[in-house]
């Protein structure tokens, strides 16, 4: 971390505690006791459908919502009591990208480094466009942006002035498949810088795909939380079957454009071979 670009310094347990969070609105209750944890430097994915809650979580952790009940803790901050403290601790990223289409990639990260009074803006911005595969686009306006393109500079905007946690409110609402897997690829760099990251998402390929830990939240609870392999335990176990593998549209259509993004998304397959399990086990 530069000189210039400090933050509060690292706190001890979670990075983010809550606790029987609760809101409502009039006679809807949206989150009806909400308790998690996030371990530092950890992707934690909180998945759930429309309406589920997930963004009103994400408006209180960041200080924009009051809770009508029960605690939370961003940094080691309570959000209620310490909020001015909790905002320079993060950095909030929604559904659409928050660019200025007018000015090119560089002058955006420029800006907001201005903005937050850090000294040598250029360079943050240069490191930046380094970091997120933009340096080629610097010179160009935005608007000329592909949507993944843009969403990554989106984030990239978030990470100035090193913020130990950020939350991404569903950040690939609307793109494209090519440009989801350019925003999963910055994602896990956000976790290999050592950054904690919230991501609040609909899509279950998503979650499976980026998070270390994932909370179900259901008509305004958890109702599981785990990792990957301690949520697949819920299920009866496997029976194995003669099975023929077809490849997903998604196999289909990067096989055909012959381009992953910026990263692999560890699953993805680049042919259109047809894969089969025998009663055995084994592969034909």
């Amino acid at each position: 971390m530069s000189a210039d670009q400090s933050t509060p310094s690292p706190a001890r347990g979670p990075a983010i505690q809550v606790r029987g969070l609760e809101k409502s609105y009039q006679k809807l209750h949206v989150l009806r006791g909400v308790d998690f944890d996030v371990t530092p430097g950890s992707i934690f994915a909180l998945l759930g459908s429309n309406g589920a809650g997930k963004t009103t979580v994400v408006r209180i952790l960041a200080t924009l919502l009051k809770p009508d009940g029960g605690t939370a803790q961003v940094h080691g901050l309570d959000v209620v009591t310490r909020a001015a403290r909790v905002r320079e601790s993060i950095s909030l990223t929604g559904q659409f990208a928050a660019v200025d289409e007018i000015l090119t990639g560089r002058e955006n990260l420029v800006l907001v480094a201005r903005l937050r009074h850090l000294s040598d803006p250029g360079r943050i911005a240069d490191d930046l466009l380094g970091r997120f595969a933009l340096t080629d686009a610097a010179g160009r306006r935005v608007s000329t942006y592909s949507g993944g393109m843009r969403r990554r500079l989106d984030i990239a905007m978030s990470l100035i002035g090193d913020p130990p946690v950020i939350f991404l409110d569903e950040p690939t609402t609307g793109l494209d498949p090519q440009a989801r897997l350019e925003v999963w690829q910055a994602v896990r760099e956000l976790a290999r810088q050592g950054t904690t990251v919230l991501l609040t998402t609909q899509y279950l390929d998503e979650a499976e795909q980026l998070a270390d830990r994932i909370a179900v939240l259901h008509h305004g609870r958890i109702i599981a939380d785990g990792t990957l392999a301690e949520l697949r335990q819920l299920l009866p176990p496997a029976t194995v079957e003669y099975v023929e593998k077809q490849p997903t549209l998604e196999d289909v259509f990067l096989a055909i454009v012959g381009d992953t993004g910026t990263g692999s998304t560890g699953s993805t397959r680049t042919d259109a071979t047809v894969a089969a399990v025998r009663p055995d086990g084994t592969s034909s």
